[in-house]
């Protein structure tokens, strides 16, 4: 039986790459991605692309031999924790850009964007209640899609009067159609390196003089969240 060897990183593992334990698959291709310009290897042999269920970190693995990935599906790739990777043989030690991602994985990533946050709705919950200004002018809720003035002070009376407590209690008493949706597309635009602020996703190294405003690490500070 001929052993499948697997590429090697020219770097130092990237932390970017480290803090995810987890990812939801984009896009398997089991003969390889031919428009990879990563490695020769990952032309030919299993590879998937992900999202970072954590921080939104989009990454390429291969699976353990004869195993078919599904898209959509929610694999371990900790480097922290090998030993539950139960699907996933080796994860490539940078993340890769959104102009890498398959036309399959950039269709789907949407929907993984927002099957995360509905995942991790404390979190996202929280960004609603200690969101705070960035300039006199500006504030941090205003970068989410839909939030003009007027629903920022309603937030901001609502939030003060009581905490928000879900997103259908953001939606009935800050008046916003559909918290996720919003996100969902404040997340994909940060994603692609569209923007100046970055609320949640580490900045594209694309990005000139990005501003990093690295919520949630904050908030995952705050719920003690490893």
């Amino acid at each position: 039986m001929v052993k499948m060897s697997f590429s090697k990183p020219h770097k130092k593992l990237d932390r970017r790459v480290m803090r995810e334990d987890y990812a939801i698959v984009l896009d398997f291709m089991p003969e390889g991605n031919p428009m990879d310009r990563h490695h020769p290897s990952h032309r030919t042999k299993p590879i998937a692309q992900g999202l970072g269920d954590k921080y939104f970190t989009l990454l390429e693995f291969h699976p353990k031999r004869n195993v078919t990935l599904k898209q959509g599906e929610r694999v371990c790739i900790s480097f922290r924790f090998k030993e539950l990777r139960d699907k996933v043989e080796y994860v490539w030690g940078e993340p890769i850009a959104y102009d890498d991602l398959s036309t399959v994985a950039k269709a789907y990533l949407p929907e993984a964007i927002k099957e995360v946050i509905k995942s991790r709705e404390n979190v996202f919950v929280m960004f609603f209640n200690i969101a705070a200004p960035l300039t006199i002018k500006l504030h941090a809720l205003e970068l989410i899609p839909g939030i003009g003035k007027k629903t920022m002070w309603i937030l901001l009376r609502e939030r003060e009067r009581k905490p928000f407590e879900n997103f259908e209690d953001i939606k009935e008493r800050g008046k916003i159609a559909d918290p996720v949706a919003a996100l969902t597309e404040r997340i994909l635009r940060e994603i692609r390196g569209e923007e100046r602020y970055y609320l949640f996703v580490t900045p594209p190294e694309t990005v000139s003089n990005p501003i990093f405003l690295n919520y949630l690490e904050i908030i995952y500070r705050k719920l003690g969240i490893e």
